[in-house]
């Protein structure tokens, strides 16, 4: 079975600029396809995404072409930086216009995320990643997702010091083994559901 992987790169920064969010998500993304897993990374913030709670925004939204390719994988990944504690703006905004998803559903009355693995990467400079990682995982699961055990990766520099994980070499063992667990249980997960999904009403 070939499964396949959205990636949304929630950083800051617009294409072509470095970004540690995108180091971990392309660290993930190669993880995945270890696992047969294939798929893609998108940075969100270079595409026209707005502000709102729908699937369409309309007026030239971006959101409804992301969600079409969200919704055509088994498995979505979020990655984050961490600012002032909290996820991203950009990773706020994808999580409201995932709160539309609690009204879509099939016509089995299945939310259309039902049957779907996410998983969440992190990187920041100061602590926060357990913060971060909570939210997202009671903000994904809410809206439809299955988060498999060990579902996040996560990386953070020590207190009051300025070294980025893009900056770090080779990759802290820690953290590489724990992409390889997401990884791992992300391919396992989403192969299940594939197989045996969630019951109807």
């Amino acid at each position: 079975m070939t499964l396949s992987c959205l990636i949304l790169n929630c950083t800051l920064k617009p294409s072509p600029g470095e970004s540690s969010s995108a180091l971990l998500g392309s660290q993930i993304l190669a993880a995945l396809m270890e696992h047969d897993v294939k798929g893609e990374m998108v940075r969100v913030v270079d595409h026209d995404v707005r502000f709102g709670v729908r699937t369409d925004e309309g007026d030239g939204d971006a959101w409804p072409e992301l969600r079409e390719r969200m919704l055509a994988a088994d498995v979505l990944v979020l990655v984050t930086p961490i600012w002032l504690g909290q996820p991203s703006s950009v990773c706020k905004m994808v999580l409201e216009r995932l709160d539309a998803e609690l009204s879509e559903t099939d016509d089995q009355g299945r939310m259309l995320t039902y049957g779907k693995v996410a998983g969440i990467g992190v990187v920041g400079n100061e602590d926060g990643a357990h913060h971060v990682t909570a939210e997202l995982c009671q903000a994904l699961s809410d809206v439809g997702f299955t988060i498999p055990a060990a579902g996040a990766t996560y990386w953070v520099g020590e207190a009051m010091q300025g070294v980025d994980y893009k900056d770090k070499t080779p990759t802290p063992e820690a953290t590489a083994g724990t992409t390889r667990t997401l990884a791992r249980h992300l391919a396992h997960l989403a192969g299940l559901l594939a197989e045996s999904p969630y019951p109807a009403e």
